[in-house]
């Protein structure tokens, strides 16, 4: 008997590979973020600690604010930033503490400690890329007895956690009655100055804090210049967050419009166009982005830039949430949640002859060689950009759902999208549609991948994967069982997926390059991704600073799925994570986690497994071995 249990126990020990890396935290672990460099940032009972799966010993440990919830860490997109907040930052914060701390994740330097640099309050503390700064206001309690107790603004370079310069927003010791110049938003950094905007109106100083400007417009939230920077668009929320004012303002300060410009709802697009200001707002209940809200509904303007007034006689009808958005060359193009798609000049002419009716929830749109394609949640079809017309004769239809999948056989010149179960292939020239092939995933899955692997058709979904030839014959048909729904809850949000990783990292350059307002609503190119991960590459490399110089390299790499799908399953012993082979269909590596309901992050992009292995302890696995 004792053979026998120290055999099995061998067996075990064999299957449950030796982890790469072994961390012991010291302390309960409550939760744990994959960020898009490939450092996992953990939150423990004690504060926050760093994990780069490279390296035996976490990159960082920050205890200075003990534990925190997680409200109180903000990863800054596109960046490898995170900012750690306590205490709420206000104007009237009595004499409770506000402390603030950025931290680089990837070099696992704190790049800022608000306790350090003597801030007993913080009002705002923001990350400004692309020139990466870090902008904050508040109360330093420095100087003689009136500084300590006097609004300040602080610039400080994150590449050399060097302070650039400082300023008062009121005069130290101003005799009369006291004003409140709390920061109300994002300060605008520009080339020759920096906006502040305040309670009192929006302040303008040099970068060395000289006085410049300041004007009576007060509570804006966030602001945008042009290109020249010669004009600035302040945006200022009114009526408990439900409405918004946009205000124009000169480089010298001065007002440009004889009134702001009320709009309804929450402006969720802004670009500054030459020949006037594109602006979609959302309202009601899903105002701050909701789609699926039945009350949601988005409302499209086009403002003169020299007055604030519409251009446009008549704004075109949305009848829903505005989706996707995006500026043409000789217009605007929009997609409704609901469905539809139109096309508008920037005169507010229609250029579609009539609006085109698709299906709910425009999963994808974008340029083709035939035009624009569309996917939703119920059809597709190509569309003449010019004129609306339909390219293919009628379009794709399919029942409804919540998963589809496309990609582009370049080879044989035809789309291929699975839907409700079947593998559609649409003839690029002639727009011909045929059913290539019916297939049936386990557990009733939907298709979410698709690609075109070696001349084959490869597709996957969280627990199956399949290939298939040319004619839609299968080649195999890989599944692996869920370990359950209480354990797969725990998969959901797991896996960092290569594609949506790029995705957010294009999101966060276009909102880092919106200080001009310009470019950030492109039409992108259908079977892109290749192209976004050069993007985010780019985007990084032109930021002088070794982190971001890090994370660019990462994503010159070849993602970790090319080859390979990383799948929690049940094994003989337990439930682990296989690395399934695209091309075969065959497991190339288990790794057993022993246990019902793992808690883990897989970050696809690079191909590394970390598992909570106790309530104190992380293990990494190399997946590309």
């Amino acid at each position: 008997m004792l053979v026998f249990l120290l055999s099995t126990a061998l067996l075990l020990a064999q299957k449950a590979e030796t982890p790469d890396q072994n961390y012991d935290l010291g302390s309960k672990i409550n939760e744990m973020t994959l960020t898009i460099g490939g450092v996992l940032v953990v939150a423990t009972n004690d504060g926050l600690v760093g994990i780069k799966p490279t390296e035996s010993q976490p990159v960082f440990t920050f205890n200075n604010f003990g534990k925190l919830k997680p409200e109180e860490t903000d990863f800054i997109q596109g960046s490898p930033y995170v900012v750690v907040s306590q205490g709420v930052g206000s104007k009237f914060a009595g004499l409770t503490k506000t402390k603030r701390a950025v931290i680089d994740y990837i070099r696992g330097r704190v790049i800022f400690n608000s306790e350090s640099d003597n801030w007993n309050q913080i009002y705002t503390c923001n990350v400004v890329l692309p020139q990466n700064k870090l902008i904050v206001s508040g109360i330093q309690k420095e100087g003689d007895k009136f500084e300590k107790i006097t609004p300040k603004v602080a610039v400080y370079d994150l590449a050399t956690s060097q302070l650039d310069y400082s300023f008062f927003l009121d005069k130290p010791g101003r005799v009369g009655m006291a004003k409140d110049f709390s920061v109300t938003g994002v300060p605008l950094l520009l080339k020759d100055f920096l906006i502040i905007p305040t309670a009192q109106g929006l302040i303008a100083k040099s970068h060395n804090g000289d006085d410049l400007w300041q004007t009576k417009i007060k509570g804006v939230n966030w602001m945008v210049a042009d290109q020249t920077e010669s004009e600035i668009y302040g945006f200022e929320s009114v009526n408990n967050g439900k409405n918004t004012r946009i205000h124009k303002i000169g480089k010298g300060g001065s007002e440009l419009w004889k009134d702001d410009r009320k709009i309804q709802g929450v402006v969720s697009k802004f670009e500054i166009l030459p020949q006037g200001l594109a602006v979609v707002s959302n309202k009601g209940e899903g105002s701050d982005g909701g789609m699926f809200s039945q009350k949601s509904e988005s409302e499209i303007a086009f403002l003169s830039t020299s007055s604030g007034e519409d251009l446009w006689e008549k704004a075109p009808k949305t009848k829903g949430y505005v989706q996707h958005f995006y500026i043409m060359e000789d217009g605007i193009l929009f997609g409704i949640y609901s469905g539809g798609i139109n096309k508008v000049s920037f005169e507010g002419k229609p250029l579609f002859k009539k609006p085109l009716k698709t299906g709910e929830n425009i999963i994808t749109m974008a340029h083709s060689p035939q035009g624009l394609i569309y996917i939703t949640s119920e059809d597709a079809n190509i569309v003449n950009l010019e004129t609306g017309d339909k390219v293919w004769a009628k379009p794709l239809k399919y029942k409804s759902s919540d998963s589809v999948a496309s990609t582009f056989d370049s080879d044989n010149n035809r789309y291929l999208i699975v839907a409700d179960g079947t593998i559609f292939a649409i003839d690029a020239d002639s727009g011909n549609v045929s059913e290539l092939s019916n297939i049936k995933f386990e557990e009733k899955e939907s298709p979410n991948t698709m690609a075109i692997k070696n001349g084959n058709i490869f597709i996957g979904s969280s627990q199956n994967m399949m290939l298939l030839d040319n004619d839609g014959k299968e080649i195999y048909h890989s599944y692996q069982k869920s370990p359950g729904k209480s354990g797969f809850m725990k998969v959901v949000g797991g896996v960092i997926a290569a594609a949506s990783l790029v995705a957010t990292v294009s999101t966060a350059a276009a909102a880092g390059a919106n200080n001009n307002g310009i470019g950030t609503n492109n039409l992108r190119n259908y079977n892109d991704y290749g192209k976004d991960a050069k993007r985010a590459s780019d985007m990084f490399a032109s930021i002088s600073d070794a982190s971001f110089k890090m994370m660019s390299e990462r994503f010159k790499a070849s993602s970790a799925t090319e080859n390979a799908q990383f799948v929690l399953t049940n094994l003989d012993s337990g439930v682990g994570l296989v690395k399934v082979n695209k091309d075969t269909g065959k497991i190339d590596k288990e790794i057993l986690l022993k246990d019902k309901k793992p808690e883990y992050k897989v970050d696809e992009y690079g191909g590394y497994l970390f598992y909570k292995a106790s309530d104190d302890t992380i293990y990494t696995y190399n997946l590309n071995k």
